[in-house]
């Protein structure tokens, strides 16, 4: 075997293998985009997941943020923020057919899931929807409210009465009139509903007792 066919046949093998070496090696490329928000108001330090936590990163002072090392695949991209809403993106890294060193790098957001998605180019600038809110803002006075409530229902009722009552009593007949007068004096006085109250309830009970023996009852005015 001549010097000139070994080397060929040696540097055929070290190609083999630095081709598999290379084959076998994951591809990566690195994901990168900045976070702002309406009227370019600074960023605080925020924190990014990929894959719900697989790969972390937080924003610079400028509010860019760089994701190294990421394999080909689908990745979800989330703004872990407190404070701010950000869109979910779905990016997808695959090989670049045209050139072999690139990678294609597809991404698609949207606000929330289920709601239309939108394709975004690479490197991702993603702007805040809005804020969010953890207080249920405090309910200003309003008329209708007081009008829920019992106790201003009865004061409204007893108005009412006091307005009506008058007309009410002009078209009564003399016994009712004197009747409901009484009734109103004794409500204002409680003694005097308690004293016709016993009275009615011992004048029930004699005649209860009459009527069991087969007498009468025989009544005496009380002065």
């Amino acid at each position: 075997m001549t010097t000139g066919l070994k080397h060929r046949i040696f540097f055929n093998i070290l190609l083999a293998i630095c081709l598999i070496v290379i084959q076998g090696e994951p591809s990566t490329t690195e994901i990168k985009g900045r976070l702002r928000l309406p009227n370019d108001v600074p960023l605080n330090t925020t924190l990014l997941t990929l894959n719900n936590g697989e790969y972390n990163t937080y924003t610079k002072p400028d509010g860019s943020f760089t994701f190294y090392n990421v394999p080909l695949g689908i990745h979800l991209l989330d703004v872990q923020s407190t404070v701010y809403m950000f869109s979910h993106v779905k990016i997808k890294i695959s090989k670049d057919s045209t050139q072999t060193t690139e990678h294609d790098i597809q991404c698609i957001q949207y606000p929330y899931v289920g709601s239309p998605k939108q394709a975004i180019p690479h490197p991702l600038i993603l702007t805040a929807h809005a804020t969010y809110n953890y207080f249920i803002q405090k309910p200003g006075f309003s008329i209708f409210s007081l009008l829920k409530n019992p106790m201003v229902l009865m004061m409204i009722f007893g108005i009412f009465l006091m307005l009506i009552m008058p007309s009410m009593m002009e078209n009564l007949d003399p016994e009712q009139k004197e009747q409901m007068q009484r009734q109103m004096e004794m409500q204002s006085d409680p003694s005097k509903m308690l004293n016709q109250l016993w009275g009615d309830l011992s004048g029930s009970n004699e005649i209860a007792a009459t009527e069991k023996k087969g007498g009468k009852v025989r009544r005496t005015k009380q002065n």
